[in-house]
């Protein structure tokens, strides 16, 4: 019993040795009682702690009166534990002191160490200092983009009667922008507290509102706004100008720009840029390039991002030439391209087979020391690939592996679906191992396009062991390979075998859509079983499925090719009224049948009728015409329509040249070719 008492003692008297000797280092240290923080800690914790994180803590409070001093001696100690006791009692010292931005870090360790304790210890206090450190807590999660935390320390000061500062609150639902309810939740609570919102609050949920589609929301919350006097300010307009041209709203989106120059405010790139998209995005591209001279004439200069949302625009337009102007443009501005600029070309040329210029701004961007990345030599491989010059897109694939950057995935992709178009599939299994070996893993993409190519090659049963491969590499059959499948087994005129593929995905769960529907339509019109496709195209309709432009263009296309141009009118108008627009493709389907019948004024009724649609000819649309006019023997309009072609930059091919002289006798062979080099030439 004695021994017993003897130890005790014995601890007792180093716990206080321990103390005097910490105390020595500081002058006329006087032992304070522990502030509320102590009492409120031990409340929450277990009061049999560790003797060393007790003295810490005792340190501490004797020197509050020094509150450098006291952080000096707990960031530099490593003899004792910094218990959630001791981080609570020297954040309190700190923010009595009025030293918030050193208690910051402090706060920012705290997080680190996951002491979450503390939050409660905090919360139990109704002192102001707790408050103030809640709130600071509530930032450094919110610095940090701790969703869960932000939450929750929220909801602790609310329900316990404490205010965060509204700062900290817009720094909260800047984290729910993603359109959740929490980002509604957090601003009701706010109202609720009686938080007054300020201008950032009200611009971060219009921008909320804008990104996701609710103008409505975003219309009532401004007007709620200016109703209690918070008026709008640029950053204001501007978050509707985008959320505006974003829902293609572009009128209102112009008379927000104007409300703006008219009350004042200043405007910038940021405010027009987002209208010009919305123009360039629906075809509108002469209004855009009017928007780009307004902002020259106000002041405003255009940036990189204008200049390339511009050549983005012409560019997806079929307008490539024009694009290109854009960049001498910015060149004359002094406004320097960067790689997006270069991309947007190049993809844009690549897209009209313009492959000689697309790679004249490849050396280009290397001579103004941009490095192409990997979209830019994807691109130019996408490119060869389409217009069949495989070889010169394998060499392309191996420079990126030499001077960088390595391909990637969809590099492999995209030639292994050339080699698949050309029927060269023991190339494209060759670059898919190439591409397994390098250590990129296939996606789901890679491996489809694979079965594409064994199932035109005629080889079901090596498609389906993809598909095995594709599972073991955890890519269940989704409705797409479900499709492809279906697609091609009707490719080779197997539609039984294509039928029982969909009862099978009926039975896993698939609901055909209208790309299953498309393709069972399109392979009974192959087979010449038009009344089947009559049968199953009205089911589909039945059955609420929408077609697509393509269901309308396989049949518009199928019923013009047999003549019967009255059923094809008839989809054509249907597809319309349906909300479904045709593209390039349709018209071509059209200008071929009535070329077909010799009826070429409806035929040029209907180039004139996509033009001004912004729906631009392609290749294939010129080829027909060229084609129909030397049959009928009008030579010059042909070459008039080829000029034109020219001209736009669409690369005329083989079946181009064929229609041509095809028809031309072998004596005037020579004089035709001379002929087609002067217009070239420009002769």
């Amino acid at each position: 019993m004695d021994e017993r008492k003897t130890a005790r003692k014995g601890v007792g008297s180093r716990h206080n040795s321990l103390f005097d000797s910490m105390t020595l280092s500081f002058r006329s240290l006087t032992l304070k009682p522990r502030h509320l923080f102590t009492r409120s800690y031990n409340a929450v914790h277990d009061a049999n702690k560790k003797a060393e994180p007790e003295l810490l803590v005792r340190v501490l409070n004797a020197v509050r009166h020094r509150p450098m001093a006291a952080l000096r001696f707990f960031r530099g100690q490593t003899v004792f534990k910094r218990s959630e006791l001791a981080y609570v009692v020297i954040l309190d010292i700190l923010a009595r002191n009025g030293l918030m931005r050193t208690a910051y870090w402090v706060m920012e360790n705290v997080v680190a160490v996951k002491m979450d304790a503390v939050v409660d210890v905090f919360a139990n206090s109704s002192s102001e200092v707790s408050v103030k450190l809640l709130d600071l807590l509530l930032r450094v999660y919110a610095k940090k983009s701790m969703r869960d935390k932000c939450l929750w320390v929220f909801y602790k000061m609310v329900s316990k009667g404490m205010l965060p500062d509204v700062r900290n609150c817009n720094r909260v639902l800047r984290l729910f922008r993603d359109g959740s309810n929490l980002m509604r939740e957090v601003y009701s609570v706010m109202l609720e507290c009686e938080i007054r919102p300020t201008i950032v609050t009200y611009n971060t949920m219009l921008d909320c509102f804008c990104k996701h589609g609710e103008l409505q929301q975003a219309l009532q919350l401004l007007l709620h706004m200016q109703k209690i006097g918070c008026l709008p300010d640029e950053l204001t307009y501007n978050v509707l100008v985008n959320g505006l041209s974003l829902k293609g709203d572009l009128e209102m989106a112009k008379d927000v720009i104007q409300e703006m120059l008219r009350s004042g405010h200043q405007v910038s790139a940021y405010t027009f840029d987002p209208l010009i998209r919305g123009y360039c995005d629906n075809g509108r591209l002469d209004e855009a390039s009017g928007l780009v001279e307004e902002m020259l004439s106000r002041g405003v200069l255009p940036t990189v991002v204008t200049y390339n949302t511009i050549m983005d625009g012409f560019c997806k337009w079929g307008r490539v030439s024009e694009a290109r102007q854009v960049l001498d443009v910015m060149v004359n501005k002094n406004v320097i391209p960067d790689l997006v600029s270069y991309n947007t070309l190049i993809h844009g040329y690549c897209r009209l087979g313009n492959l000689g210029e697309a790679f004249l701004l490849f050396v280009e961007l290397r001579y103004k020391s941009l490095v192409p990345s990997v979209v830019t030599y994807n691109t130019l491989i996408d490119g060869l690939c389409r217009f069949g010059d495989l070889d010169v897109a394998r060499r392309l694939k191996d420079e990126m592996i030499k001077h960088g950057p390595g391909p990637d995935v969809f590099t492999f992709t995209i030639l292994v679906r050339g080699f698949c178009k050309i029927g060269n599939l023991p190339m494209a299994k060759e670059l898919f191992d190439e591409m397994v070996c390098r250590g990129l893993q296939p996606d789901r993409f890679a491996y489809i396009t694979r079965i594409v190519g064994e199932l035109k090659l005629g080889d079901p049963s090596k498609a389906f062991g993809m598909q095995e491969e594709m599972l073991a590499k955890g890519f269940p059959p989704d409705l797409i390979t479900y499709n492809v499948f279906i697609d091609g087994f009707h490719k080779l005129g197997n539609l039984k075998e294509a039928s029982k593929l969909v009862q099978k995905m009926l039975y896993d769960g698939f609901v055909p859509d209208h790309v299953t529907y498309t393709s069972i339509i399109h392979a009974h019109l192959m087979a010449g079983h038009l009344r089947k496709a009559r049968v199953v195209f009205y089911e589909m309709i039945s059955k609420g499925i929408l077609p697509s432009v393509v269901t309308y263009t396989v049949l518009i296309h199928s019923y013009a090719l047999r003549g019967r141009l009255e059923l094809a009118i008839l989809h054509f108008f249907e597809m319309q009224e349906k909300g479904v627009y045709p593209n390039v493709i349709t018209y071509n389907a059209l200008i071929n049948g009535f070329c077909r019948v010799r009826k070429m004024d409806q035929a040029y009724k209907l180039l004139t009728e996509m033009q001004a649609k912004g729906i631009f000819a392609n290749k294939y649309t010129y080829t027909i015409l060229i084609n129909e006019n030397i049959n009928l023997g009008h030579w010059q309009e042909a070459l008039r329509l080829y000029k034109d072609m020219l001209d736009r930059e669409i690369q005329p091919d083989s079946c181009t040249h064929s229609a041509l002289l095809k028809y031309l006798k072998k004596d005037y062979k020579l004089h035709a070719v001379q002929h087609l080099e002067n217009v070239i030439g420009g002769g």
